[in-house]
């Protein structure tokens, strides 16, 4: 009986293998939104990390989380580390690139939980009466990944805090 149970695991964790290989290499994660303000007031909440805490959906995460900002005030250069909870993790944020008022680059490094180093792109256009704003990361997709993504997608695990982040940009922008 214990040499059956010891084969079916190990045939689970072979197919497990298999299938997680076939994920893909990079993942994308993208979420927009229209907001009834003027790009230069939207590029200016997501250019300066001082603003995010009126808008990120991760600051209320963690009330304790402690947070230090260097480098350049704004813009690139601007830098944004965070340490926080097992919700929040620890991380590192830099402006790399910023053209106002259509687009915010930025470059995150996740430390803890599970290390990351990914890419985020904001861009920000005028649509109708209002502004179309884009968050897009993406990034690597080491096999420890793609081992998750054969349970849940990238997509999945944070999209909804795009979604819940570009909500509370909307709010804060329409102010």
């Amino acid at each position: 009986m214990f040499k059956k149970i010891v084969i079916i695991v190990v045939v689970l964790l072979l197919l497990l293998v298999a299938v997680a290989s076939t994920k893909p290499d990079s993942f994308a994660v993208q979420r927009s939104t229209v907001i009834k303000a003027p790009p230069e007031k939207i590029f200016a909440l997501i250019n300066d990390f001082h603003s995010w805490e009126q808008w990120s959906p991760w600051a209320k995460l963690d009330t304790a989380m402690t947070v230090a900002y260097s480098g350049a005030a704004s813009g690139p250069g601007a830098v944004y580390e965070w340490v926080g909870n097992s919700q929040v993790g620890q991380g590192r944020m830099e402006i790399t690139d910023a053209t106002a008022p259509s687009r915010v680059g930025i470059k995150l490094d996740f430390l803890k939980p599970i290390e990351g180093h990914n890419t985020i792109v904001f861009t920000i256009a005028p649509e109708g009466d209002g502004t179309k704003v884009v968050w897009d990361m993406n990034g690597p997709n080491p096999f420890i990944s793609k081992v998750m993504a054969v349970f849940v997608s990238m997509d999945t695990m944070i999209g909804g805090d795009f979604e819940k982040g570009l909500a509370n940009l909307k709010t804060a922008a329409e102010k």
